[in-house]
């Protein structure tokens, strides 16, 4: 079941750095929003594609404020965006938003909920410190032990530090690359840590795999790993196209080598609930009647991959040349 919609006004927008900008979101009418936990985000309806189909793109909830307990509902959400010139246009179009656009968006979801282990490991690898910060701050509220690593290309491109200063103080720890002295060491970092210390991450896909690979060959367990990825997942090498049918109509559509099966969908106006884009929040799980499934998702167990009967239509293909869909 999708969240209910709301309609929120930008009530500011300010430039946290040169590709990061921040935007103030409250109800038109003034009315408190609904609240939600630290990790969660929401969803802004963007504009629709070709075939207008309306777009929605995800983006995690900030808050820097310890003082604030977000789950009794807030005046404000808080988003921080990365313009990404080569993305799929969201962020292109949330970039262009001056005080006052009106929006469409879904309430707070949370795939990325913070447990209540003593002692935390955050990991945020630029943009990827949205949802870090209300960790963050939701731990320094509880008087929670945590260190929050916070790396980027240069201190410039990190966005927040200063508010994040402001009640982590020296919980939190900075990583710039092209400072020698600073440059994030995942080895340094995990070696320093306790085994099986609750880790989560979140930014690009490359750093959350070198610090997932990390802790798992350090013996980290599964369940003390937490990560949200900042990117949807990308056609691989060796892809090939295939074709889908859809039970309901006998309806068949072609998936190209560079696109996924909910895209596909997506475009021919079929209605699939969906968010993470990435494999990991189980909402586009879709049962399938017939073919071989290529699994990519992390959603899935393994014993639910091998029986075949369902897959993330955002990330998993076909082995053959058919699948056929309860759609």
């Amino acid at each position: 079941m999708l969240a209910p919609t709301l309609k929120l006004r930008v009530a500011s927008v300010d430039a946290s750095t040169s590709l990061i900008k921040s935007f103030t979101l409250e109800a038109e009418d003034g009315a408190l929003l609904p609240g939600f936990e630290p990790g969660a985000h929401i969803q802004v309806e963007v504009p629709a594609a070709d075939n207008g189909v309306a777009q929605w793109r995800s983006y995690s909830l900030i808050n820097t404020d310890p003082q604030q307990d977000t789950r009794t509902g807030v005046r404000a959400y808080r988003l921080g965006i990365r313009r990404e010139d080569e993305g799929r246009g969201g962020s292109r179009f949330m970039h262009t938003l001056q005080t006052g656009t009106k929006l469409t968006v879904r309430s707070p979801i949370n795939h990325f909920p913070l447990a209540a282990p003593p002692s935390v490991i955050l990991i945020a690898g630029g943009i990827g410190i949205t949802p870090m910060a209300a960790m963050a701050a939701e731990l320094s509220a509880q008087n929670r032990d945590y260190t929050l690593h916070f790396s980027g290309r240069t201190r410039n491109a990190l966005p927040f530090v200063d508010e994040l200063q402001a009640f982590a103080g020296e919980r939190l720890v900075v990583h710039a690359d092209d400072e020698s002295d600073t440059r994030l060491s995942i080895d340094a970092l995990l070696d320093g840590a306790q085994l099986n210390q609750p880790i989560y991450v979140c930014g690009p896909a490359g750093m959350i795999d070198a610090v997932l690979a990390a802790a798992r060959h350090r013996g980290w367990h599964e369940c003390d790993l937490h990560y949200e990825l900042f990117s949807e997942a990308a056609p691989q090498e060796g892809d090939t196209a295939f074709e889908i049918e859809l039970k309901s109509s006998g309806k068949v559509l072609s998936v190209p080598a560079d696109k996924s099966v909910l895209d596909t969908l997506l475009d021919n106006g079929v209605d699939v609930m969906y968010d993470c884009r990435a494999g990991y929040c189980g909402l586009c799980s879709t049962r399938v009647c017939s073919g071989e499934v290529h699994h990519r998702d992390t959603y899935l167990s393994d014993a639910d991959k091998n029986a075949g009967k369902v897959m993330q239509v955002c990330v998993s293909r076909c082995n053959g040349k058919r699948l056929v869909l309860d759609l």
